[in-house]
């Protein structure tokens, strides 16, 4: 049976998905699957959209106070340049895409496909940390100063 959270244990849930044109993207299930979403994106704008929750189990700090939950969302527009085939399939064959929802990383290989980004880098990667350290002073905890805040949350 899992042992119950120490007081003040912050609890983080997050997934991200590429969008384009209506269409929602995951992390693909194979390399075709793969090259079907890098060609959907080439030479394309799409959105990267990551939800955020982050709970805070009450009794830390300084109120002590109950349990809370933050719920936010990053959005980031990502332009890719127009993909040739044979970086395609150079891309695929990375194996980067594994696991990468709209099968590519941008802190690899498929930095060189971005032309322009409007929002978080970081949401792009996955975890959008300008939004959490926002989610987490909301909950009374100062990230950078890695201290509770004055009059909790």
């Amino acid at each position: 049976m899992p042992e119950e959270p120490e007081p003040g244990t912050f609890v983080l849930g997050t997934d991200t998905l590429v969008t384009i044109g209506g269409a929602v993207m995951g992390k693909p299930a194979s390399a075709g699957e793969a090259t079907a979403m890098l060609e959907a994106l080439s030479g394309r704008t799409h959105q990267v959209v990551s939800g955020v929750a982050l709970q805070r189990i009450g009794g830390a700090g300084r109120t002590g106070a109950a349990d809370r939950v933050e719920v936010a969302s990053a959005v980031t527009d990502v332009t890719f340049s127009r993909l040739h085939p044979g970086q395609v399939g150079s891309y695929i064959a990375s194996r980067e895409w594994k696991g990468k929802a709209g099968g590519y990383a941008v802190q690899g290989l498929a930095g060189l496909f971005v032309t322009e980004l409007n929002g978080e880098y970081s949401n792009v990667m996955g975890l959008p940390l300008c939004l959490l350290g926002r989610l987490f002073r909301r909950l009374g905890f100062d990230l950078v100063r890695r201290t509770w805040l004055e009059g909790g949350f």
